[in-house]
Parts: C-alpha cells; structure tokens; sequence
C-alpha cells in the first residue's frame, strides 16, 4: 500500500534542482524549481560539473523552502523519493546523497525513481487524469518513445528513436541557427514569425511502416537550406518549416499508434510536450480518432519533482529503509521497471 504521509521529491538529473511535496490524500502540496539555464547559456550545452556543483549549493536551501511553503516538517515525511537516474551521474548522485542523508535524519524511507517513469505518470498530477491503460508520447531532451502503459512500472516500449531525440534535434536546429540555450523554446518563439511553405523539409520515416524515431537528418537539412548571410525572416522561416517537420512525424507517429494498439487514451509527457504546434496538432488527430488526450501542465512537461514525488509516492508501498543504501544510474532501461506491490491507478487531489 502507498504511503498515507506526505512524500518528498528530489530532482537533480540534469541541470535543474527541484522539490516538491506529494501526500495521497491532498495532492500536491508545494513543488519548487531552480533553472540552471543562465549558468549554461554561455557554453550552449550542460557542463556535467558545473551542473553537479551547482546543486549542491542549491538543494538544502530548497528543500527547506519547499516543506515551509506545504506545512510540512521534516519528521513528518514518510519517505523521501529521488531521481536515481537515468541522467548525468554527478548531478544524480548529489540528489541520492541529500536524499539518504535527509532520510538517515528523520527516520523516513527512501524510494529511488525512474526520471522516465516520473514523466510518464505526471498526467496523474492535474484534476483530468488518465485511466490505465493509454499509450504515451514521451518527447525530451534525451527520449523520443511511444510506451503502452497498463499501470505503475507496466511498460512497453512500441517506438522509439534511432539516432537523435526530438528535444535534441529542436537544441541543435536552434544553435545551427544562432539561437541562445536552451534552443527549443525559442526556436519555437523564431517559429511564430515565419512564412508558412517557404521552405520544407522531410517527415522523416514516415514513408514506411513502423513506429520508430529518427530526427538526425533533419539538423543536416536546415544546415543545407540555410544560407550564410541568412536574414532573420529567413532563419523564421526555416524554423518553422523545422517545427513543422519534427511535429507533424510525432503526430503522425500517434496515429499509427492508436490504430495499432486500439487504445482510446493518450498521454503527451516530456519538454516537447509543451511545444504549443504540437499540442494543437494532437488535439486535432485526437478529434478525428474519437481518442482522449491528456497532457501535464506545461511546468511539468519539464524536469521537476512533483512528478518525482508523485511516482515516489506510487512505489511508498516498497520503499527501503535509508541503510539499504542509494542508487544512480546515468543509464537505466525503462524495461527493468517491475510493478510496485501494490501500484495505484492514481491519487488523491
């Protein structure tokens, strides 16, 4: 059975240092962010050391604002959950380390996290959620998946990308075109301004059956298309022949998926799903296809801890003592999750 305390979340798989506060019977108390972004921005990337150092002058300062703003103590924590991976193993490994240190403390328990999972149930975290099973579109920074989920720790991956992630090709597209990190999103913002069939570029592999992802090729064509002495209309325009590209394959992708798999529920979940062209095109496949839709807020489409603190809360049941000791894997298939003892479909608000 879940735990019937209050769980605390701890986020650290990459270069933002999240908290957040989740109880089962009155939902999500209190989750707060810290962006590394402007620390990056001048190295158009995530530097892993600097990302490490940076949580751990972050972290204590945030849990404590974090269980002030829920009402909630440190004792009366029930278990604390953390990302133990899969992601750049020094920034895990700071999360794990504070997380078992915290839990030693207090005498709570310690739940490691799949970062993957935690995406994947943070649709459970609005007021329209999700019934298992329903297939899931998860699009980030690393992962380009299609999963059927028929509950917690119940996967099976149906697609995925052979080469590059949808959020990668959007940051490397997004520097090919002189735009500041993280590139996604203002690729997005470039994209607003441009002339629509100007340029185009490819669906890659939507030409032949299959559900599997390759965005790699798309990088090079921009690279081809794009002149050197590019005006700004010009680089819009490109942009948006990209976005246009990279979302009609996803939803396209979605498609094929529901016909195959003869689900009626979808779930959007990763940094693309918060791309707002691709939340549109969805909505309207999902109209034609007599399907639901579900989405996270666009805050939780990110990293963050309310999804880590929701999941943990899902696996309480099992949760080990802080001497078991802590886990970070910079690499772990989401095929070597096995069902909690006792997973709930979903909880409280």
């Amino acid at each position: 059975m879940p735990a019937s305390g209050p769980i605390l979340g701890i986020e650290t798989s990459c270069d933002e240092t999240a908290v957040a506060v989740y109880d089962g019977a009155r939902g999500l108390l209190a989750h707060v962010l810290h962006s590394q972004a402007a620390l990056h921005a001048e190295y158009g990337g995530v530097v892993p050391e600097l990302a490490a150092r940076d949580h751990v002058g972050r972290i204590n300062g945030l849990v404590a604002d974090t269980l002030r703003t829920a009402g909630v103590t440190l004792p009366e924590i029930a278990a604390v959950a953390y990302t133990a991976g899969p992601g750049l193993i020094g920034a895990l490994l700071v999360g794990a380390s504070f997380a078992a240190g915290l839990a030693t403390a207090s005498g709570a328990r310690l739940i490691p996290v799949h970062h993957l999972e935690g995406h994947l149930l943070a649709p459970m975290l609005e007021r329209r959620r999700p019934e298992f099973p329903f297939l899931a579109l998860l699009v980030s920074g690393g992962h380009s998946m299609l999963a059927r989920v028929d509950g917690v720790g119940r996967y099976d991956i149906i697609g995925d990308t052979l080469d590059d992630a949808a959020g990668e090709a959007f940051d490397k597209t997004a520097k090919a075109l002189g735009l500041s990190y993280p590139g996604g999103p203002q690729l997005a913002l470039l994209a607003q301004h441009g002339s629509p069939g100007r340029f185009r570029f490819a669906r890659p592999m939507t030409d032949r059956p299959g559900l599997e992802f390759s965005f790699s090729g798309l990088k090079t064509a921009v690279l081809t298309a794009l002149p050197r002495d590019a005006d700004e209309q010009t680089r819009a325009d490109i942009a948006l022949a990209f976005e246009e590209a990279v979302t009609d394959t996803l939803a396209i992708k979605c498609r094929r998926a529901v016909e195959q798999t003869g689900l009626e529920r979808l779930i959007v979940a990763g940094g693309v799903g918060a791309n707002r062209r691709l939340r549109d095109k969805l909505a309207q496949a999902a109209q034609r296809q007599g399907i639901e839709l579900f989405f996270p807020r666009p805050e939780f489409c990110t990293d963050n801890a309310a999804m880590i603190a929701y999941a943990g809360w899902a696996r309480s049941g099992s949760a080990q003592p802080a001497s078991a000791g802590v886990q970070a894997r910079a690499r772990w298939p989401l095929q070597e999750l096995t069902p909690p003892d006792a997973a709930p479909l979903a909880g409280a608000q």
